[in-house]
């Protein structure tokens, strides 16, 4: 379990294809603190520390992870998100967030307005993914609210400063795709509803009309 809000941006140091899985490499001031077999999140992709040198990581990514997440395009020198699984009793600064990538999306603007950035994303609504005005998303493993959600499939994200800084928000342009997990309390809901939840309640409020 993760909150949507990165320690440390890695650079990716070395990608070595084995088979249909890949063995990244990432180096960060991070590292040191990690264990074998932790779970870190790598631009919000819940993968698991297979090595530990120095100040680099090595995790794999699986065949499936890399075709359901934008991870597959990484390549040497680019920056990845970093953030270590929920310490019990921490706090939740950002939102409940599981590492689990719902599917890709895609920068279509980027604007620097009064020192901060908008930042538009469009994705496929056809998956039944959907975003809430002033709900919760994570982007490349960031918590953030979305709004301008009227046009299904489109969404637009205020970036600050620190933020800005910190992440590979930084680098990102126009064009460029990114990791996108939905609310999972949303994603709850809409399951209930589709599985006759919504039914079910109708035929009970009947009952004791």
């Amino acid at each position: 379990m993760f909150t949507g809000i990165i320690e440390q941006l890695g650079t990716i140091k070395e990608i070595i294809r084995e088979q249909s899985n890949a063995v990244i490499k990432i180096e960060s001031a991070l590292a040191p603190e990690l264990k074998i077999d932790q779970s870190l999140a790598h631009n919000g992709v819940c993968l698991t520390v297979t090595e530990l040198d120095g100040n680099t990581s090595t995790v794999v990514a699986v065949d499936e992870t890399l075709k359901k997440t934008a991870l597959g395009q990484l390549k040497t020198g680019d920056f990845v998100n970093l953030e270590r699984a929920m310490a019990s009793g921490g706090r939740y600064d950002g939102h409940i967030v599981q590492g689990h990538v719902d599917q890709i999306g895609t920068c279509t603007q980027v604007q620097e307005v009064d020192g901060s950035w908008l930042y538009d994303f469009e994705y496929d609504p056809s998956t039944g993914n959907f975003c809430v005005e002033k709900g919760s998303i994570t982007i490349n493993g960031v918590s953030l609210t979305v709004f301008n959600t009227e046009e299904k499939g489109k969404f637009r994200v205020t970036i600050i400063p620190y933020t800005h800084e910190h992440t590979n928000f930084r680098t990102l342009k126009a064009g460029d795709t990114v990791n996108l997990e939905f609310d999972i309390l949303g994603k709850y809901v809409q399951r209930l509803f589709e599985g006759g939840y919504q039914d079910f309640l109708m035929e009970k409020l009947k009952s004791k009309q």
